[in-house]
C-alpha cells in the first residue's frame, strides 16, 4: 500500500498559547479541537481534520538540537496556491521577524521562517506541471535567491501552483 501524502505533523513547543497565536497569525491557522496543554490547527482551504498538532512542554525545555547535535526534524513545508499568495505571506512573516530565507528552486519557490520556539518551516509555490521548460527542470539541482515579482511576471501572480510535486507526467 503506498503512502499518498503527509496529513499532518505534530510539534513540542513551549506554550502552546503563543505557539497557536504565532500559526493563526503567521499562516491563518484556525484551532479545530484542543484541551490544556495541547492544540489541533487547520490551515485555511484544507480538509484534514487537523494539520498541526502542539503538545506543551513548558518553559524549561530546551531548544531542539536537531541538525546541530542530534538527529531531528529540520523543517515542515506547506504549499500554497499563487505566487500572490507566497507574496503575502512573506511580508506577514517578515513583519513578524519570523521570515530567515526565500529561495528559488527552479521548480519550486520557497520561504523559510522559524516560529516562536525556533522550529523551521517552509511555505512554497510550485511550478505548475504545464509551465516546466527544460530550463526549469535543468536548474533543480542549484538554489537561486527568490525574487518574488519577477516570479510573478514570469508565471502570472495568480497561477495556480501544481500540487505536491510539479513534474509532467506522462
Amino acid at each position: 500500500m503506498p503512502v499518498h501524502r503527509l496529513n499532518h505533523a505534530v510539534l513540542y513547543v513551549r506554550d502552546v498559547e503563543r505557539t497557536v497565536a504565532f500559526y493563526k497569525e503567521a499562516l491563518g491557522f484556525r484551532v479545530v479541537m484542543g484541551f490544556p496543554g495541547a492544540a489541533f490547527l487547520q490551515a485555511p482551504g484544507s480538509n484534514n481534520d487537523h494539520d498541526l498538532g502542539l503538545f506543551e512542554m513548558g518553559a524549561q525545555a530546551g531548544a531542539s538540537q536537531a541538525g546541530r547535535a542530534t538527529v531531528g526534524l529540520y523543517h515542515l513545508a506547506w504549499e500554497v496556491e499563487t505566487l500572490d499568495d507566497l507574496e503575502g505571506i512573506a511580508t506577514k512573516l517578515s513583519d513578524l521577524g519570523a521570515l530567515v530565507g526565500a529561495s528559488d528552486h527552479s521548480t519550486t519557490k520557497a520561504l523559510y521562517a522559524k516560529d516562536p520556539d525556533g522550529i523551521e518551516f517552509e511555505v512554497s509555490w510550485l511550478v505548475p506541471a504545464n509551465l516546466l521548460t527544460e530550463e526549469t527542470l535543468a536548474g533543480r539541482s542549484g538554489i537561486q535567491p527568490l525574487d518574488i515579482a519577477r516570479e510573478k511576471e514570469r508565471y502570472g501572480a495568480s497561477t495556480r501552483g501544481g500540487v505536491g510535486i510539479s513534474i509532467a507526467v506522462g
